[in-house]
């Protein structure tokens, strides 16, 4: 059996994910695999993902890989990366299309009009680059992460979620903003943790032994 599915829907950092996950859990069996067969099977699935909301939407749904991500989602130690955060929320503001549904909110575009921060400079959009990542609960995936740690970002949407409780951490850019959430069996980051050096490490290495059900 495979120990972690990587979902190749064709839109997704793919090979500097499963590296990484293979750098932290050395002896784990990881695939990155486009057949639901497989991810339906994997003991832990990762759904990482760049590019437009419109695209993932569809080709998830083309690779036939829909179903199997929802199921996934339910009972399954699961981890959303950049869209795979995006996609679980209900429906997205880029091209205003439906996401997957299994978290209520939306997916919002930064304001350029709000790009201003306190020093009144322009921000640009997308945010790209480190910043920091303020933890708001406690969680496994947290464990060795200081509250503050900074984190690669490339975006230009990020989620508002109706459920204040599901945030699990926030970013400024430069107010705030959900950039983690969890609930139940799903950790989900607007980051990217396979590019943020030894923080990013430490939470995939925590991914690779997350007992949800257990413990958060």
């Amino acid at each position: 059996m495979t120990d972690i599915a990587i979902v190749d829907y064709g839109m997704g950092n793919l090979r500097s994910v499963s590296k990484a996950l293979e750098h932290v859990a050395p002896t784990a069996s990881i695939v990155v695999t486009s057949d639901p067969a497989v991810v339906q099977k994997a003991s832990r699935v990762v759904v990482p993902g760049q590019g437009a909301m419109p695209n993932c939407m569809r080709e998830l749904t083309s690779h036939g890989l829909k179903d199997v991500v929802l199921e996934a989602a339910r009972n399954k130690p699961f981890l959303g990366i950049c869209l795979g955060l995006q996609m679980l929320f209900d429906e997205s503001e880029e091209g205003n299309v439906k996401g997957l549904g299994i978290l209520p909110g939306k997916v919002r575009h930064f304001s350029h009009d709000a790009m201003i921060d306190s020093d009144r400079n322009k921000l640009k959009v997308p945010h790209m680059g480190w910043n920091q990542v303020h933890q708001t609960i406690q969680h496994s995936l947290w464990k060795g992460i200081d509250s503050d740690a900074r984190f690669y970002f490339v975006h230009s949407y990020y989620v508002e979620a109706i459920n204040p409780e599901i945030t699990a951490a926030y970013t400024l850019y430069p107010t705030p903003f959900t950039c983690a959430i969890a609930k139940d069996n799903i950790f989900a980051v607007q980051f990217h943790p396979e590019k943020s050096q030894l923080a990013g490490l430490t939470l995939l290495s925590n991914f690779t032994k997350w007992e949800p059900h257990s413990s958060r």
